[in-house]
């Protein structure tokens, strides 16, 4: 499919791209992965093929159900513009690989005009100078403000006073429950829904009562090849105290997570196991599947994993947020956004990128489906989205989200979260006491902490 043209190098507005952007990219080249399709913008522009200026060029890195559905938004917003000819959809692995291509592409000036990144990726790519900053104007041209979005996610996103993306959706880290050993356990409300199970004191009753019924573990939370899980739980429970302090801070220069209640944490965690209420060591499949299958009551993941739960046969799930067991509620959360990577647009070129994501924004409703809670208000606060359960059950995890902290090796699917998940996994195994998981975690980060941003 032809794609869009962008300006050589020397047209680029100011001097060009920062000497971090090229540092960066030279430390993505490292880790890049061949290019999927030989049509995509940086491929081509290596080749000196010519490019269709008529053609909007998007990239993301949603797979399985996420892509089908955002695979059907782009057929939305195609069939606006004249067809398929009017957007370049392309998809690439998800992680690092992704943001690789991303930067690789920005810094060889041939970016796609509008790409998906998580929130919490996107503070590295505006740091190493590689977004185009969305302002209020840009917003207006097309009929969206700020108060149109969730205002977690939209204050999280604002960097430097600029608004560096638009968010999609929230995707916070939920409670999946089987309604039949719920219900024997004597949990669900005279709606069939999950009782207030607030504080430490009802969660555990909850958790013993569902073990009588299962007759074994009654929460599973994945942590076999497997560190994602892991730190989202961790970061879950960790925020719900009051002193609890950002993990990394500085950019990630420093190490300042509040010891005291990440050892509150930690130790809960390895009561848990203890007590045979959460799994000692269960792969990501096998923990959900337990708890399909009536083998445990509870299952922590994101909120994705419906698409799952609604495949299988005669299951009588439902979902909730995580309940608010220490001071105050708190969910692990990340968003999907969408970004403009740095290059030299015309008035018209990025009147076009910031309609592309409002025609995306006006179809959330089926973004929704698949589980992530709308940051498009329009559709968050529609009846079509409360009638849409148990989607809309959790939707209030939004409000209670909270990011990962910034750093250049941080976010979703980071070499931060690989680290301090996989000790945390080890925790939970009781492969390791959270004393010495912490130290490992404090070794194992010196590298990054002492080592300023290539970005």
């Amino acid at each position: 499919m032809p794609i869009r043209p962008v300006p050589p190098v020397t047209q680029m507005r100011g001097a060009g791209f920062s000497r971090r952007s090229l540092l960066a990219a030279g430390a993505a080249a490292a880790t890049v992965l061949p290019l999927a399709a030989c049509s995509s913008p940086l491929s081509a522009g290596l080749a000196g093929s010519a490019l269709n200026p008529e053609t909007l060029v998007f990239w993301n890195l949603f797979g399985g159900g996420d892509g089908l559905r955002m695979q059907e938004m782009e057929r939305g917003y195609a069939k606006q513009h004249g067809g398929s000819s009017s957007l370049q959809a392309t998809t690439f692995a998800w992680g690092n690989p992704y943001y690789s291509k991303v930067t690789l592409a920005t810094v060889g000036n041939k970016p796609p005009d509008v790409a998906i990144s998580h929130l919490t990726r996107a503070k590295p790519l505006w740091d190493g100078d590689l977004l185009d900053p969305i302002t209020s104007d840009d917003l207006a041209g097309v009929g969206l403000s700020a108060s149109d979005f969730n205002q977690k996610a939209w204050t999280a996103q604002k960097t430097d006073g600029k608004n560096i993306c638009i968010p999609l959706d929230t995707h916070p880290f939920v409670l999946f429950y089987n309604v039949d050993v719920c219900q024997k356990a004597g949990l669900l409300d005279g709606d069939g829904k999950l009782k207030d199970l607030t504080g430490v004191d009802a969660f555990e009753s909850a958790l013993a009562a569902v073990s009588k019924v299962t007759g074994g573990t009654a929460l599973n939370v994945a942590n076999v090849s497997e560190v994602a899980t892991p730190w989202r739980f961790f970061w879950t429970m960790y925020n719900q105290i009051n002193g609890a302090t950002p993990f990394i801070s500085d950019g990630g220069a420093k190490l300042t997570v509040n010891e005291d209640a990440y050892t509150k944490v930690t130790e809960m965690t390895q009561k848990w196991v203890k007590s045979g209420w959460l799994n000692k060591g269960l792969d990501y499949a096998t923990a959900q599947t337990l708890m399909f299958t009536g083998k445990a009551g509870f299952f922590m993941q994101g909120e994705w994993e419906i698409s799952t739960a609604q495949s299988i046969k005669g299951l009588k799930f439902g979902m909730a947020p995580v309940p608010q067991l220490f001071d105050k509620p708190a969910t692990q959360a990340d968003s999907h956004t969408f970004i403009l990577p740095r290059k030299d647009r015309t008035p018209e070129q990025k009147k076009a990128a910031m309609l592309f994501i409002k025609q995306m924004l006006e179809q959330s409703l089926t973004w929704a489906q698949g589980g992530h809670v709308p940051a498009y208000l329009p559709t968050y606060d529609s009846s079509a989205y409360k009638n849409l359960t148990p989607q809309s059950n959790y939707a209030s995890a939004a409000e209670s989200a909270v990011f990962d902290d910034a750093a250049w090796y941080g976010g979703s699917g980071s070499t931060f979260e690989n680290t301090v998940g996989a000790q945390l996994a080890l925790v939970q195994q009781g492969s390791s006491s959270p004393a010495a998981a912490m130290g490992a975690i404090k070794s194992q980060l010196s590298t990054y902490l002492n080592t300023p941003s290539p970005l």
